[in-house]
């Protein structure tokens, strides 16, 4: 359930900003990212509820368990029942506010908190894609309203998030379904591709963790991103990908995959360059 209505979500937003846009060369190809650790360092529902605290959501000691909350997940990993927890605190925070309010903050938090947390590396990969005629969806648990600003202001397709009830435009404090984590991410990624037309065997997915190795096998040509240890042995196991942007060394030595050709290196290695040009443009 909480796949199929991401899903539709996330057509129709796209879809409904696509007007005027330059219609992809290969419709059938896309790519996925997940955000936390991946696009971004650390998690985004962090950086939400920080913004939501600057706006007075709630009080200083939320934002602690907040903090304690990315902390763990830094140095942990994530996990359904950290993630379940912290969606179900923030949409306690934001019942009764409305959808189009909860946009706007995102694009405020975007510009305040999150710009400078994306990885260029990663980012160029993205572009890749995109200057590819593909393209490129974010998949990840936070409100898809916030996802949706990400995916737009990096000059992405669109966005597959946790999706937060709504009557009237105005939140009830209750999700549709579970987060989008684990293996509701493939359930969401294969009711979009089932929508689009989507050819996944052709389709590529990027992220960090071992939560997404069930998006990653539904796809013919996975990738880990900063990868975590299971993660890691995982996809060494089965030959798949590796990129680590964590370290300017790491970065330098893997930003591209050696099979992307001149072109599309040069094409990473400029959208690195200009990262934060564009994201603040």
């Amino acid at each position: 359930m909480a796949g199929e209505a991401s899903a539709e979500q996330a057509s129709a937003h796209a879809q409904a900003h696509a007007a005027g846009t330059v219609a992809p060369v290969d419709p059938s190809t896309a790519a996925f990212f997940d955000v936390d650790n991946t696009i971004m360092r650390g998690a985004s529902i962090f950086q939400l509820a920080r913004g939501l605290y600057r706006r007075k959501f709630f009080t200083v000691g939320d934002l602690a368990g907040f903090g304690w909350e990315q902390f763990r997940f830094r140095l942990r990993g994530e996990n359904l029942a950290q993630v379940e927890a912290i969606q179900e605190e923030a949409l306690g925070f934001v019942k009764g506010h409305s959808v189009a309010e909860l946009r706007a903050i995102g694009e405020e938090i975007f510009d305040e908190l999150i710009a400078d947390r994306i990885w260029p590396g990663t980012y160029a990969l993205a572009m890749m894609h995109i200057e590819a005629g593909q393209r490129v969806w974010l998949v990840t648990a936070t409100p898809v309203e916030v996802a949706e600003v990400i995916a737009r202001r990096l000059g992405l397709t669109g966005a597959l998030g946790t999706v937060a009830e709504h009557v009237d435009g105005v939140y009830t404090g209750h999700l549709v379904g579970q987060p989008m984590h684990g293996q509701a991410k493939a359930e969401a990624v294969r009711a979009l591709a089932a929508r689009e037309g989507l050819e996944l065997i052709r389709c590529s997915a990027y992220s960090d963790s071992a939560n997404d190795i069930p998006l990653l096998s539904l796809v013919g040509n996975p990738c880990a991103v900063n990868p975590d240890r299971l993660l890691r042995d995982h996809a060494r196991a089965h030959g798949w990908r590796v990129r680590d942007y964590r370290t300017g060394r790491k970065a330098a030595r893997m930003a591209v995959p050696v099979a992307a050709g001149a072109g599309a290196i040069a094409g990473a290695a400029l959208g690195a360059a200009a990262v934060s040009r564009k994201l603040r443009g």
